[in-house]
């Protein structure tokens, strides 16, 4: 009794989805309480004085300006008479403004957040869970222009690292990505750095995956060359304008259970049962880490592997019979949307498949047994280019060898049988998430024909904290790994991999190293965190009748004085006794600096995060005067232990650097444990790796800002939105990546 009316549930789904009308509006989120006017307590004291003020002010929303530059003229007159300069700031105040005055918040606006990122925070409900799951995302607007705190996916080569639930092209906001946290908004401008987004979204609450109940919906028994009859149809569309022609599907592949009185004629039924038959836990489960690399089930094609071979192929079959029906031209955009977002995760996996066969994958021939098949895959020039160019950038060891074994093997046509993960590669059926840079890379060892690679053969998405050496020239790391996180600086993150970077002694000449990290608990996100961020981060401070000039500095730090006394000295990585098993070994890893003359080794211990800082316009911009921060030079930061506790205000007179000591000095006034830290690491690209070494010693994740694009102000409000404490200032020049 409980099926047909799980039946009747979808069918009224569709009926009502299929006729609606797309909205086409985010729905917002209600606004949260502000601080009473005046208020200038730290970011989350003051957010919970907000009870105090006045109901009127309470639900007061600010007011839109119109955008400066579209006004005519150098400038906008102002009440008094005076025309101001709508130019960067120099100076503050600025020229024709006292001190003592006290702005409206219109003039505010104009003076102080024109071009600030305004970051805004979301809390969303998880489909079929509790409300104690839930998405965190972070969204940012108010900057003029183009630009981004991620990175451009062709350029970074992370396009199938992610995946639309729905719809064609880049998603819009990253709860449209069906991988979580969305790597669509994952990785950050700088190598090494991730998005503000993505740092909020390590935070969320999923609910942990939990297997289908098998509705007994038996598929029939049918041979390769009927899988392959109808996936070669489906290449030129789905019969959506027969209801004969569609239910062909229950004559061929599945059984209908009301065929004599009520037979699933209607797409939504059709769909329903195509559900409940995926939802077998005889099929494979691409939702699992284990079953991602999706060409290991169809890369051998002996008759030992053909059930296994047409078990993968009936599934995705069906797969694609379900996707089809879905984006059936008679649905509306509103009405998939809602539709897919009811599909259970297991389900939107193979779904997932079924998008990448579409895209990139064409049947020429086909027969009663594997070795018969022949597929055409459309993406492999591409690939071929793509693989080359990552091998140049990441200044293969092997270089030569490599591009020759590669164009020979693709004339011959023989790349697909190099391995699973090079099928992967070049055919596009990869599944959004973290198995893109294993299949890259792991391509691009295995054409190489140096026999020294065979030591690098155990590289795997499931292990993604990694790094390896090859031929004692370069070492390479995953973008996940604290190592390529922290010397990311002097090297490029290309494919979710950061190399080339120095060689270590304490690893073989080709040999695979698995690093061991500790998860911070410093900096974390609660759900209420998230929804603040705006508050925390108003680059006015609390709303206000009027706004003083006296409250807000202008921050212009002197980038020409910059530390040139710092460099790296030597990656030092010890194998970890206590965790080893019969991979590849497992090791601690720090890294040595010279400071002055002087041996400094720094404890990767801690698996932190480095937020890329948001660009701004107009900057620089005044600060408001609660933003409490602290400014060190690179090679002071050494001298600071447990920045962000009370007793951070001293080092400690017992702790000596190797082979010298510096004196003790005070660090900080006060115990604020909001106070950020603002590292000024001009110059040198070891000066970052340094401030970054010194973030994961002490367990601190970090915003990191080019104050060419993000001036110090932003800087310090984007540190407040994602409740970080300590800010690292960097600046590119010309040739710095090379």
């Amino acid at each position: 009794m409980a099926e047909p009316k799980k039946k009747g549930l979808w069918g009224g789904l569709l009926r009502r989805l299929s006729t609606a009308q797309r909205v086409g509006r985010l729905e917002k989120d209600p606004s949260p309480r502000r601080a009473g006017d005046g208020d200038a307590l730290p970011r989350r004291r003051r957010l919970e004085r907000s009870d105090r003020q006045d109901a009127a002010t309470s639900s007061r929303r600010r007011p839109r300006r119109p955008d400066p530059r579209d006004l005519k003229g150098k400038g906008k007159e102002q009440p008094n008479g005076y025309r101001h300069d709508l130019s960067p700031l120099s100076e503050w105040p600025p020229s024709g403004v006292s001190s003592m005055e006290e702005l409206t918040l219109g003039h505010a606006m104009e003076l102080i957040a024109s071009g600030v990122p305004a970051h805004k925070g979301h809390k969303r409900p998880i489909p079929h869970a509790s409300e104690n799951y839930y998405g965190l995302y972070a969204t940012t607007a108010g900057n003029h222009g183009d630009e981004s705190d991620a990175a451009n996916q062709h350029n970074a080569m992370t396009q199938l690292t992610t995946l639309r639930i729905q719809g064609s092209g880049p998603p819009t906001y990253p709860w449209e990505t069906l991988e979580q946290p969305s790597l669509a908004f994952g990785f950050g401008a700088r190598p090494g750095t991730v998005t503000l987004n993505y740092w909020a979204s390590q935070f969320s609450a999923y609910p942990p995956l939990i297997g289908l109940r098998d509705p007994g919906m038996v598929p029939r028994e049918v041979d390769l060359v009927q899988i392959f009859d109808r996936l070669k149809d489906l290449e030129d569309g789905l019969e959506d304008d027969s209801e004969d022609l569609l239910y062909r599907l229950y004559k061929r592949f599945l059984k209908d259970p009301d065929k004599i009185f009520s037979p699933h004629r209607t797409m939504e039924r059709q769909i329903t049962d195509l559900v409940m038959c995926l939802s077998s836990p005889d099929w494979i489960d691409f939702s699992a880490p284990k079953n991602q690399v999706v060409t290991k089930f169809i890369y051998d094609t002996s008759p030992e592997n053909q059930q296994q071979y047409q078990k993968f192929f009936y599934q995705l079959l069906l797969s694609l019979e379900l996707e089809m029906r879905i984006n059936s031209r008679h649905h509306t955009d509103w009405a998939k949307e809602r539709l897919v977002a009811q599909i259970p995760p297991k389900i939107q996996w193979n779904l997932a498949l079924a998008r990448r066969w579409r895209d990139f994958v064409r049947v020429e021939d086909y027969g009663e047994t594997p070795d018969q098949v022949k597929l055409r895959f459309k993406l492999k020039r591409r690939q071929v280019k793509m693989l080359k160019r990552f091998a140049q950038m990441m200044k293969w060891p092997n270089l030569a060898e490599t591009l020759d074994e590669l164009k020979q093997r693709e004339l011959e046509g023989a790349l697909m049988p190099i391995s699973s993960h090079a099928m992967a590669f070049f055919s596009g059926l990869v599944l959004p998430g973290p198995t893109f840079p294993f299949l890259i890379m792991n391509s691009l060892v295995d054409i190489d024909p140096d026999r020294a690679t065979d030591d690098l053969a155990l590289l795997t998405h499931l292990h993604p904290h990694c790094g390896f050496q090859y031929r004692n020239s370069y070492t390479y790391w995953t973008s996940t790994c604290i190592v390529g996180k922290v010397l990311a600086p002097t090297c490029l993150e290309v494919a979710g991999w950061i190399g080339p970077a120095r060689p270590t002694n304490d690893l073989g000449r080709s040999q695979i190293a698995r690093i061991r990290s500790r998860k911070s608990r410093l900096n974390t996100l609660s759900p209420e965190d998230v929804t603040s961020m705006s508050d925390r981060s108003d680059p006015l401070g609390p709303p206000s009748g009027v706004y003083p000039v006296a409250d807000y500095e202008l921050l212009t730090p002197d980038t020409d004085d910059f530390i040139d006394t710092i460099r790296i000295e030597q990656i030092n990585l010890r194998a970890a006794a206590d965790k080893q098993d019969s991979g590849p070994k497992w090791f601690d890893a720090s890294i040595q600096f010279a400071i002055d003359g002087v041996s400094w080794p720094l404890h990767l211990m801690f698996d932190v995060s480095f937020i890329n800082a948001w660009p701004c316009s107009d900057g620089p911009h005044p600060l408001f005067f609660d933003y409490v921060y602290t400014t060190r030079k690179a090679d002071e930061v050494v001298n600071i232990l447990d920045w962000g506790k009370p007793n951070s205000s001293e080092r400690s007179l017992r702790s000596t650097p190797v082979g010298g000591s510096k004196a003790p000095k005070p660090i900080v006034e006060g115990d604020d444990s909001e106070r950020v830290l603002v590292i000024e690491a001009f110059g040198n690209t070891d000066n970052e790796v340094l401030a970054r070494a010194w973030c994961s010693h002490w367990g601190l994740s970090a915003v990191v800002a080019d104050i060419s694009k993000t001036c110090m102000a932003c800087a310090i409000r984007e540190a407040y939105a994602a409740t970080l404490t300590v800010v690292i200032l960097v600046e590119d020049l010309p040739g710095d990546a090379e």
